[in-house]
């Protein structure tokens, strides 16, 4: 986990300092990952309602079904670890020359703690993309579905 710069109060759009560690966090975890069959390593960052900034990276396995997404390993390690309830946003980093979204199964981990939050990808190019996690994994399947049951 890393302290964001300055106040460590969150607010509901992330601060363009938040947005810049974010980022950083997200490069840095994909130097960490662990991915010797793909070499793809992706990094993210989380950023959860008390301001503070987790990151992770994918983790692959020679039984390649097992391995896990870099977003996935923020959200565990961060509920896990830190108690966390919601996520404001995150960041991805993928090393392309293009931004990358993430996969179906991140989308409906990350809907799990933050159905709205904004979502960045970034990679080695100069495009990104800017969304919202609602925009990614419309009606999206979470905890109110099983309201009723």
């Amino acid at each position: 986990m890393l302290d964001p710069p300055g106040e460590s109060m969150a607010t509901d759009i992330p601060s363009p300092e938040q947005w810049a560690t974010l980022e950083a966090a997200a490069r840095a975890a994909a130097r960490q990952a662990y991915v010797p069959y793909s070499r793809f390593a992706v990094g993210a960052a989380i950023l959860d309602e008390q301001g503070r900034i987790h990151p992770g990276c994918n983790v692959e396995n020679a039984s390649y079904g097992l391995g896990n997404c870099a977003e996935r390993t923020a959200v565990f390690s961060a509920r896990v670890l830190h108690g966390l309830q919601q996520v404001l946003a995150v960041c991805i980093y993928t090393p392309t020359a293009t931004p990358t979204s993430p996969c179906g199964a991140c989308r409906q981990v990350l809907n799990e703690f933050g159905p709205q939050m904004l979502v960045r990808s970034i990679c080695d190019g100069t495009d990104r993309i800017d969304t919202t996690l609602d925009q990614l994994l419309p009606h999206a399947f979470g905890p109110q579905n099983l309201a009723d049951a």
